[in-house]
This record gives structure tokens, C-alpha cells and sequence, in this order.
């Protein structure tokens, strides 16, 4: 008997939770030559080259974020993040030089006006998984997900997928989620609908926490059904059952909306969006390209020691990877 192939993961990188991690950080400081912060790009970069040793990834994609403020979500409702802040002209330089490095580094990069990185990801993810169902033979290919950001847990379909935050080394699977949050990875969008979200200004409906939004939708599946059952929501043996019902019939239009904020894109077709049709070829992980880094390290002013230490270290993996490949 023939024994069965598994399939490479394939690993889809939130940029911007290590970019900014990187900026914020008191531990991480880099300033060019013309004294300019270079902190957010070293420390992504330095993201990427521990990526690379300790992932050894054959497939992978970068999905990085442009749509704040103007994003489809925001026409939706302008106080959608609206606790956010545009980057200033230097951290505007660096995003972009983190876009760069992607190809470099040998990953293919996205990016958009309109869409988030999580319906990059989300859409890429999707498109995999649907042309990998075409031959029912083989088995799934894992996605692991490199980001800490819980929204992006709706989109862990099998048993195999997980959330990989990269900084702490932990791998949260569909049964985490489902421990973590009292519901499963798919009813999350409906879960933040009732709860709402405050890190992304999601009001969701007011006076439904976590714990009652678990409770309902423990009960009633997804919060369509809630609101085709709200006599019966009356009727639920916890406290306040009336009130609830009550609340939620006045709050339809907040709940569908802040449902609609927290789901991620799974399907794009505008032409304009070339994360809308990516197969797998298009994912395939290149050698880092250590002349370029060169280059970039000089036009971006990095100082000599952070240059040497960084193209040191990319030299190795590419010798590693080399001695593996043998």
C-alpha cells in the first residue's frame, strides 16, 4: 500500500503585527546613518530571518495591510477603527521598504487599498483549499496562520490549521479557539456581531458581552437564527432573558453590521486585486537574494554593524538551506 504524501504547510504572514511590534518596542532600536528610525524595517527584518531558519517554509505568502481609512469596511462605518492613527512620513518609508523585502527574501508579497491583510490572507487561503479539494485523494495541506490577531481564528477550517504567533512560540488550533472564546473558529464573526470588538471600534450590540454571546450562540447555532428565534431568546433560562430579547430586536441593524466589519473576505474578483487569483505556483518560497539585500541595506543607510550582522546571518541560511537541499 502506497503510503499517503503530506503536503507542505502552507504559512501566511500577518506583516503588520511585526512590523509595528518592532516599532513600539523599547527593545528594538535602529537608526540609519542620516539618524533617520529605522526600527519597525530592522526589526522585521530580523522577523524574516528567524522565520526563514526556523519555519523552512516551502510555501508562503506576506500579507501586509494599506486600507486604513479608506478600506471597504470604512464607507461601511467611519468610526471603524477610528482608534487608529496614519503613519507619519518616516514610518510611511518603512511599511513600504517592508513591502520590498518580501520579494527579496523570496515571498510572495500582497497588498491593497481596498482590503485588509486579514481578506488577503483569507482570500488566498481560500482559493488553496478549494483547488486542493479538487482531488479529494490527497489530504488537506495544513495553513498555519503566522499572527496573534484572534480575528483571523474564523479562518482555521480543519482540524490541522492554527494560529501561529510567531513572537511567543504559540500554536492555537480550532480546539483552543473553541476553549478560548466558547465558540467555534466559524461562529467567531457572529460572536464579535454580539460582543463587538473594541481594539477595531465594533460596537456590536450594547449590554451583550462575551459571556452572553457564547450563551446564545451555544444555543442557536449563528445570529441569523437568533434573530428568526427571539421569543424563544426570551424564554432562555438566564438572567435578563426578556431584556435581551428586547435589546437585541432594537439592535438588528448594529448586530448585522458589526458582523459584517468583523468577517473576513474569503472571495475577491476584482481584477485589480492580485491576491484574487493566486495558485500555488505563485506561493513557492525563493532563495533570499543576498545581493539585493546588499543593495537595499545601502540605499535604506543602514549603519555597517547592523549591515554585516544582518547580511551574515542571511548568508547562513542561504548556505544552510543549500546543505539541506542536498
Amino acid at each position: 500500500m502506497r503510503g499517503v504524501h503530506k503536503a507542505h504547510p502552507l504559512f501566511l504572514i500577518d506583516a503588520s503585527i511585526y512590523i509595528f511590534q518592532s516599532h513600539f518596542s523599547a527593545y528594538v532600536r535602529c537608526t540609519s546613518r542620516k539618524d533617520q528610525d529605522l526600527s519597525a524595517l530592522y526589526g522585521f527584518i530580523q522577523f524574516l530571518l528567524q522565520f526563514l531558519r526556523r519555519a523552512q517554509p516551502s510555501l508562503a505568502a506576506i500579507a501586509h495591510d494599506e486600507s486604513l481609512f479608506c478600506g471597504f469596511r470604512h464607507a461601511l462605518c467611519s468610526n471603524y477603527k477610528s482608534n487608529r492613527e496614519l503613519p507619519d512620513d518616516n514610518l510611511s518609508m518603512q511599511l513600504e521598504a517592508c513591502y520590498l523585502l518580501g520579494e527579496i527574501f523570496g515571498f510572495a508579497s500582497y497588498r491593497s487599498r481596498v482590503y485588509e491583510a486579514d481578506d488577503i490572507i483569507g482570500t488566498i487561503a481560500s482559493q488553496i483549499r478549494n483547488a486542493r479539494s479538487a482531488n479529494s485523494l490527497n489530504e488537506p495541506r495544513q495553513i498555519q496562520i503566522v499572527s496573534k490577531d484572534k480575528d483571523l481564528a474564523q479562518l482555521l477550517v480543519t482540524d490541522g490549521d492554527c494560529l501561529w504567533d510567531f513572537s511567543t512560540n504559540k500554536r492555537r488550533f480550532r480546539l483552543q479557539i473553541e476553549e478560548e472564546f466558547g465558540v467555534s473558529a466559524e461562529q467567531l464573526p457572529d460572536f464579535l456581531g454580539l460582543a463587538g470588538d473594541a481594539a477595531d471600534c465594533i460596537s456590536g450590540v450594547p449590554g451583550i458581552g462575551a459571556v452572553k454571546a457564547g450563551q446564545l450562540l451555544r444555543k442557536f447555532g449563528t445570529l441569523d437564527e437568533i434573530y428568526r428565534n427571539l421569543d424563544a431568546v426570551a424564554q432562555m433560562e438566564i438572567r435578563g432573558a426578556r431584556q435581551l430579547a428586547t435589546v437585541l430586536e432594537e439592535n438588528e441593524d448594529t448586530a448585522e453590521l458589526s458582523r459584517k466589519l468583523a468577517t473576513i473576505v474569503c472571495e475577491v474578483h476584482d481584477r485589480d486585486e492580485c491576491f484574487g487569483k493566486v495558485s500555488l505556483s505563485d506561493l513557492a518560497v525563493l532563495t533570499l537574494d543576498l545581493d539585493e539585500l546588499r543593495s537595499f541595506l545601502v540605499e535604506y543607510s543602514f549603519g555597517s554593524r547592523q549591515s554585516n550582522e544582518i547580511v551574515k546571518q542571511a548568508a547562513q541560511l542561504i548556505k544552510d538551506s543549500s546543505e539541506l537541499a542536498v
